[in-house]
């Protein structure tokens, strides 16, 4: 090839021919681009044949409104996968078999909203099986068929259709069929494995009473696919809206609009997916319903000088919003470590309490729990406190009190007892080793009686 430009017809004709053949090869432009600044694809399209025999590549980098480029293939190779290289204006050396490519971000985008409209979309439930057709290719047709990007086995193959039995999670993906050695895209589609919702569980409950209630819900078993959820709730024949958090997700809040009323409320939870659809509801009456959030910022501290005491206080919870018109009660229990079993104490009314039974010098737990004076139900127990009773030093004698003593006593007081021996009398060489042994026998007696003393003497 020349420096000669090449002319604008023959550059449009390259375009729309090497997109097009980009388009058999790729399952979707998706697959290989990425937008790397705004408006801006970075993208790889390889293996296309030319005259049925060489393979070439073409490699598509920063393609946007800014930025035009001429692009070439390289040298034709007898590889099935050849890498891919890029080039930009200012190479306009001769090459043997080079392709060149006038960019332009709108074909680029066209191109890959052509491909995605193309896709299929699947759902197919966990460990039944499917079987996909290579669009309208005939039965003994030669394809080829990928599964995200990985060839699959002709094992899998039925003719031109792919048989998938037994499907599981790893089944999901995209898969692409392609027909001859023309590579000629002829179906794609995103499989999808899962399952249908089971039966929803959903609970209602008001711990701000008496400004509204919320109900929360989750699914026993997961589908593995995107869900739907959808709430109704009735005050008698009349249809409240159910506000939904950004967090968690699956909440959604009701303001009461009558108190005290005798009229039940109906809430219905209907979810959906793509293999089918639940449904729960549970009724009931405004009061059964009542359980604030449990008591916070929990204290336990030993009383002084009260060896079984501990003083308990808390606070009330934050969400409560009116404990002067609507008090509360709490429910208190307690126990060593040491022990399984609780002690427990209701209180009507205050946030302090002292116990007044537990066991000197073991460690306690504590926990408080809160209902409405009157109605509704006991709330879950707070966080533990911890708390040992209080415990007093011992005092010991001081070292110089104690030396006098012992020396005095094992000087000057010690008489030994007559009956005194430590040995037959034939054993003992003449007098003197006799009376050697007798003072020994006194000095350890004295000092074992001194230590004795001394040992039950240290504690006043």
């Amino acid at each position: 090839m020349t420096k000669n430009k090449i002319p604008s017809i023959l550059q449009t004709w390259f375009l729309r021919f090497k997109m097009e053949i980009a388009l058999f090869i790729s399952p979707t432009l998706k697959d290989h681009c990425e937008e790397s600044a705004p408006q801006t694809l970075t993208c790889a399209l390889c293996t296309f044949r030319i005259r049925h025999r060489f393979s070439s590549a073409l490699r598509i980098l920063e393609v946007g409104r800014e930025k035009l480029g001429v692009q070439r293939c390289r040298d034709p190779q007898e590889v099935d996968d050849p890498p891919c290289i890029s080039s930009g204006r200012e190479m306009a050396t001769p090459v043997l078999w080079a392709c060149f490519v006038v960019l332009a971000a709108g074909v680029v985008a066209y191109a890959q909203r052509h491909s995605q409209q193309d896709t299929h979309v699947l759902y197919e439930r966990l460990g039944s099986d499917v079987t996909l057709p290579c669009g309208t290719a005939a039965w003994d047709t030669a394809v080829t068929w990928r599964v995200n990007g990985t060839d699959l086995e002709a094992a899998h193959l039925n003719g031109s259709q792919l048989v998938l039995e037994g499907l599981d999670l790893s089944h999901s993906g995209h898969y692409a069929c392609y027909q001859g050695s023309s590579w000629h895209l002829r179906y794609q589609a995103l499989l999808h494995v899962g399952m249908p919702p089971r039966e929803p569980v959903l609970t209602c409950r008001s711990n701000n009473y008496p400004k509204g209630f919320y109900c929360s819900w989750h699914l026993p078993a997961p589908t593995f696919i995107p869900n739907t959820f959808n709430v109704t709730v009735l005050h008698g024949s009349k249809l409240l809206g159910c506000e939904k958090d950004p967090a968690p997700k699956n909440r959604c809040h009701i303001r009461y609009t009558q108190l005290f009323s005798t009229v039940k409320y109906k809430v219905t939870l209907t979810v959906t997916n793509a293999l089918g659809h639940n449904s729960t509801a549970i009724i009931f009456d405004e009061f059964t319903i009542v359980k604030p959030d449990p008591p916070e910022n929990v204290v336990a501290r030993p009383v002084p000088s009260s060896p079984r005491r501990l003083e308990v206080t808390w606070q009330t919870p934050s969400s409560w919003p009116d404990p002067e018109s609507f008090p509360l009660k709490f429910f208190l229990r307690y126990r060593p470590l040491i022990l399984d079993q609780w002690q427990h104490v209701e209180l009507s009314d205050g946030t302090t309490h002292t116990i007044t039974d537990a066991y000197a010098g073991k460690e306690y737990i504590i926990q408080v729990a809160a209902k409405d004076n009157e109605i509704g139900t006991w709330s879950d127990w707070s966080v533990a406190a911890h708390a040992t009773p209080w415990t007093e030093e011992p005092r010991y004698l001081t070292t110089e009190a104690q030396a006098p003593e012992t020396t005095t006593t094992t000087t000057t007081s010690f008489v030994p007892p007559p009956t005194t021996k430590i040995c037959d009398p034939g054993e003992v060489g003449d007098g003197v080793g006799s009376s050697t042994g007798l003072l020994l026998t006194v000095t350890v007696t004295v000092t074992v009686t001194l230590t004795t003393i001394a040992a039950t003497g240290l504690f006043i």
